[in-house]
């Protein structure tokens, strides 16, 4: 229901043939150029604002392009960035553009990357691939990423101390410029080796890009990030990498054969862009990465030592394709073993009940759902009510009229629902803010008139922001949140909003003392208050909310057991600080208290 941002999706491919064998078995030698494309277009999901590609031409004589770079803002992006590579409308920096043009058609390595941001900024200057470049091949890197760092000024400050001077501190240039530094050295490093070897001028620069040791650039790298990420990145020379952070929070899957080794991060994209099967597709592990040498071997190496797995359910619930073939049974069972909790809340009354769903991502959670229900009654009756009618057109500037049409982005199916003598069971796979509920849904609903609207999440309450790569980073955003605090008031607890604030202030790293916040009450409180704050003033009709329980959510999707959003149980040191910050800043800020 309310559009959450997530950061971001990975496309890379390295082809292990010569381009003519693509020439002759499939009749162009940009195969890689258009398997990039279609792993990116099935990734559409998973970012919307803008879309970038890189590519490395091996063998490249000197003097012409090499390391390619196009990117483009907009949900057209991922269009916009082909369409200029197919006209010879190119934006990279190089000196002859029909060379570049040319050439890029003629990669071996190639990536992508699909861009939602989390951190409110935006401009093509923000949109992956980065670029770090140098005269000596092996020094270029393009980097790219799944990620979200939460530590960037302790890193900022490890580079200022070893005296460099970054011009800024956003977590994608940071680890451009780190990884950038320990790329340089792995390259002086092998030049040493070559000198006292005994070769000179050119025989050095080759021995130094048939031998880089990207193994030895992570790390050194990775282990200075806290955070949820999947890293990728090529050199100049012919490298390619991906690593997973080491609690495996954010996800990525492999292929190998004779021809390609491909990495995205969803395993579907690579199924159907390939024609394989779930099997064939490996997912990297937490603190793995797989590399793939200039000379076109492939290596998985164990950069970091394995945290307590905390893969992101929320991958599962919302942000991934549906049509991964464990998704699909876990988001089933998500709504299937709420039936009892909604069968309570309609009173057993199957036949005057209709079930329904917000479109779209939910729809897969309601199959389940109804399939519970008709586990003990046949005729169980289900509608389209909801439908998502318009996007908001952000040229109308005017607050009213801009309410007016964010409040009509959904409609409804009107005579679905017969009039006081019909409950309507709707299910979401979420609800986080609360605003499209409040501004729309339930608005639109109340005009069916049903007898009691059962607002159904197939995940549970989130009470906590994200901060490994999803836009919920305000603990007053969360409409949980704004419930616990609203009860605090009524029942004068306000003494435990100041010990928590004293807590996060003085000690943030302790643990997350928000979860305080919670404890007094139950989840049946809490929904009842967020019903009390979310209900429009002129509805009419009852309503109840449903949550998806932590453990339902577990047994659900038991091979993802990060579960913060829900829980407060932060995997890393970063995410316990920043939301005892956030905590602060609420205080501070929000309430304006005097502590």
């Amino acid at each position: 229901m309310e559009q959450l941002k997530h950061e971001c999706g990975i496309a890379m491919i390295r082809l292990l043939k010569p381009l003519q064998y693509y020439e002759q078995k499939y009749g162009t030698r940009s195969y890689g150029l258009g398997k990039l494309c279609l792993m990116m277009e099935k990734q559409h999901n998973r970012g919307q604002e803008g879309a970038g590609i890189a590519g490395v031409s091996l063998n490249t004589p000197a003097g012409q392009e090499y390391m390619f770079r196009e990117r483009a803002e907009g949900k057209n992006a991922i269009s916009e960035v082909f369409k200029r590579i197919n006209d010879g409308r190119l934006t990279i920096d190089s000196y002859s553009a029909l060379t570049s043009q040319l050439s890029i058609f003629n990669c071996q390595l190639y990536m992508g990357h699909l861009r939602y941001s989390t951190t409110g900024k935006s401009g093509l200057q923000y949109i992956h691939p980065f670029l770090r470049r140098n005269n000596w091949r092996a020094k270029n890197l393009a980097l790219c990423g799944n990620f979200n760092m939460t530590n960037m000024e302790e890193v900022f400050t490890f580079l200022t101390n070893q005296g460099q001077s970054p011009r800024m501190c956003g977590d994608s240039y940071i680890t451009l410029e780190l990884m950038g530094h320990r790329l340089d050295r792995e390259a002086e490093r092998l030049f040493h080796i070559a000198k006292n070897k005994h070769l000179e001028g050119a025989n050095i620069t080759r021995y130094i890009d048939d031998n880089i040791e990207i193994s030895n650039v992570l790390r050194t790298t990775m282990p200075h990030f806290d955070g949820g990420y999947v890293m990728c990145g090529m050199t100049g020379s012919g490298e390619m990498f991906s690593i997973r952070d080491p609690w495996g929070i954010r996800p990525a899957f492999w292929y190998q054969d004779d021809e390609v080794v491909v990495i995205a991060s969803e395993r579907p994209v690579i199924q159907t862009c390939f024609n394989l099967a779930a099997s064939d597709i490996k997912e990297l592990s937490p603190g793995q990465s797989i590399i793939i040498r200039k000379s076109g071997d492939m290596k998985l190496e164990q950069i970091m030592e394995p945290k307590q797995l905390s893969a992101c359910c929320f991958e599962r619930i919302y942000f991934s394709r549906g049509n991964d073939r464990d998704i699909y049974l876990e988001r089933k069972r998500l709504g299937e073993q709420l039936t009892p909790t909604i069968m309570k809340a309609i009173n057993n009354d199957v036949a005057n009940t209709v079930f329904s769903y917000i479109p779209n991502t939910a729809e897969i959670a309601f199959y389940g759902m109804t399939g519970g229900v008709r586990q003990t009654h046949n005729d169980v009756r289900t509608e389209k009510v909801v439908w998502k009618d318009i996007k908001l057109r952000t040229f109308i500037s005017e607050g009213n009229e801009r309410n007016d049409l964010a409040a009509h982005v959904y409609d409804i199916t009107y005579g679905s629902v017969r009039a006081g003598k019909d409950n309507l069971v709707i299910i979401d796979d979420s609800i986080v803010r609360g605003t499209t509920l409040k501004e729309s849904i339930l608005k639109i609903l109340d005009r069916l008139h049903p007898k009691k609207i059962v607002m159904v999440s197939s995940s549970p309450q989130i009470r906590y922001p994200d901060y490994y790569g999803i836009d919920m980073s305000h603990l007053e955003e969360l409409c949980a949140f704004r419930a616990a605090i609203a009860l605090i008031k009524e029942r004068g607890m306000q003494q435990l909003i100041a010990e928590t604030y004293n807590l996060c202030k003085t000690s943030p790293l302790a643990a997350n003392h928000v979860r305080r916040i919670y404890a007094p009450f139950s989840i049946y409180e809490l929904n009842r208050k967020i019903v009390e704050l979310l209900r429009p003033k002129d509805m009419h009709t009852p309503v109840e909310l449903v949550f998806q329980s932590i453990e339902g959510l577990h047994n659900a999707c038991p091979n993802h057991p990060g579960d913060w959003y829900f829980t407060g149980h932060y995997p890393t040191p970063g995410g316990i600080r920043l939301v005892n910050n956030a905590f602060v800043h609420y205080v501070e800020d929000i309430l304006k208290l005097q502590l």
